[in-house]
């Protein structure tokens, strides 16, 4: 069974365009969550992950915080 991804990100948050531009140079696709623009985004992260922290990678529903952690993550198991 294949491994579900989504990010969580705002598009102001330097955290996250550091997340975002490692997959544009990796060339890794995610399906992307734009909590300023997306209400029942946000929503879904607090629910799920306590906190309005960004970014963050759902893996399989579990949440993976901090822009570096996230990162080295997709390195070794996406990029």
């Amino acid at each position: 069974m294949a491994t579900s991804y989504e990010l969580y990100y705002r598009p102001t948050c330097p955290f996250c365009r550091k997340v975002l531009n490692f997959m544009e140079q990796n060339s890794v696709e995610l399906p992307l969550c734009n909590i300023s623009s997306d209400d029942s985004a946000r929503a879904e992260l607090e629910r799920v992950g306590g906190k309005v922290q960004v970014p963050c990678l759902f893996i399989d529903g579990k949440p993976l915080y901090e822009s570096d952690d996230i990162i080295t993550y997709l390195k070794e198991n996406v990029a």
